[in-house]
């Protein structure tokens, strides 16, 4: 029995002995292996940086809104009796929109103008016998006053029927009409609204860094995807007082021209404005920034000596700071001097010091103007 156990223990102690030896030379020669591996290069595509002359652009989101614009209403009650527009037309300064029911004010108007006109008789009577003083002054003052009284109720009764009459404050085109003839409308009912189209103004917002790049009458441009493919274009014409306390943005509006009507109030904008000045500026392609919160980089492509003093491409992540865009190109203000080859495609996989080797592909040119590729 004991020999049974002894043998037993003996085999245990074996296959242990087995199952060690295996694993310690395993683990040998992954160690060995590990000193002469070599993480593969990663494929990338570069660019060179270049300089380029282009005036600086500074893009934002804007707003269309018209230089003057209103929602018509009634300033006094009334029933409307006539409606002279259709809606969406254009109309001139004064011409007449809406006349409401003004019988009754007409009637209290020549009631008012003949006290008015009798008053004024009583009154000239009185100044000639009071200069020969057969009536006293308090009663001549008296005559002054009903004079004065009712001249005023022919003023007001005046304005209150001018008032039943509206009209168009300034020329430009209506919307859609929000009464019908007949309707009884409260003071202040609207009525419809009226925008003048040309020229119309367009609001946008930059940061206040560029605060001091900005002057009034610098050119600016407008696109809007309502209208693909067209530009209007216009000048700064106001900068805010004041940065938005929240944003930190500066508020700006540029007047563009709109003989056409094409833009029309409330209408999202991309808008650029363009310095009057050229300047060189050292550019890469977009897809060669990778963007981060903390700061934005570029890895740049250089060749160092292996251990074996064989030359290799590596890669060195370099900060940088960004200026203006133009089309597919961004300008790099600092960080990045011009020839020095960036990657323009892979960096996403990359990390500073790793291993790369250049690889030609098929990729888009990059463009100062790029357009939308036909389907």
């Amino acid at each position: 029995m004991k020999k049974k156990i002894l043998l037993t223990l003996l085999g245990l102690f074996l296959l242990v002995a087995a199952i060690i030896g295996i694993k310690a030379w395993q683990i040998t020669d992954l160690i060995a292996a590990g000193k002469t591996f070599q993480i593969p290069p990663t494929s990338v595509q570069v660019t060179d940086a270049s300089t380029q002359e282009w005036a600086d652009q500074f893009d934002a989101v804007g707003t269309i809104e018209s230089v003057q614009g209103v929602t018509l209403a009634n300033e006094v009650p009334g029933k409307v009796e006539k409606i002279t527009f259709e809606s969406g037309t254009m109309v001139s300064a004064g011409d007449i929109l809406v006349v409401l029911d003004k019988t009754g004010e007409e009637a209290q108007l020549r009631s008012a103008t003949s006290a008015a006109d009798l008053a004024k008789l009583n009154l000239a009577r009185t100044r000639d016998l009071r200069k020969t003083s057969v009536i006293s002054q308090s009663e001549l003052d008296t005559a002054e006053s009903q004079y004065t009284n009712t001249a005023a109720r022919v003023e007001e009764l005046q304005w209150t029927v001018q008032k039943r009459t509206i009209k168009a404050p300034f020329a430009g085109r209506l919307g859609i009409r929000q009464i019908r003839e007949g309707q009884f409308l409260q003071a202040g009912e609207p009525i419809v609204s009226l925008q003048s189209l040309d020229p119309v103004y367009v609001n946008f917002s930059l940061p206040q860094q560029r605060l001091s790049e900005l002057h009034i009458g610098m050119k600016v441009r407008a696109t809007t995807d309502a209208i693909p493919g067209r530009i209007f274009e216009g000048s700064l014409t106001a900068i805010d007082a004041e940065v938005d306390a929240l944003t930190r943005n500066i508020r700006l509006q540029a007047t563009i021209a709109n003989k056409d009507g094409a833009l029309r109030p409330g209408m999202f904008a991309a808008v650029s404005a363009i310095a009057p000045e050229e300047k060189t500026h050292t550019v890469i392609p977009g897809t060669a920034v990778i963007f981060a919160a903390y700061g934005n980089s570029v890895f740049v492509v250089k060749e160092e000596q292996d251990k074996e003093g064989k030359p290799h491409l590596v890669c060195d992540q370099k900060f940088v700071r960004l200026g203006s865009r133009k089309g597919d190109f961004v300008s790099v203000e600092e960080g990045l001097q011009p020839g020095e080859k960036v990657v323009s495609a892979g960096g996403f996989k990359l990390h500073k010091g790793a291993s790369v080797v250049i690889v030609e592909g098929e990729r888009a040119v990059p463009s100062t103007t790029p357009h939308p590729a036909e389907k």
